[in-house]
């Protein structure tokens, strides 16, 4: 039983990396599925190198106001 507990542990740490990124606004459609295969396959370095990384979107309503 402990056993099963901890490989549920580990699969959900593995998982969160994927879920911020799907959620996230920095990136969109290919790449973004990009950033979340290299996750699959590298895991944590790879959403390290994603929040470094990955642009940073500005609103375009924010970016037509200081205009």
């Amino acid at each position: 039983m402990f056993g099963l507990f901890i490989v549920l542990l580990f699969f959900l740490i593995w998982l969160v990396p994927i879920i911020l990124v799907a959620k996230s606004n920095r990136t969109q459609g290919g790449e973004k599925v990009a950033w979340v295969l290299l996750i699959i396959f590298v895991s944590w370095l790879a959403w390290i190198f994603y929040l470094l990384l990955a642009p940073l979107k500005q609103n375009t309503e924010n970016s037509n106001m200081h205009r």
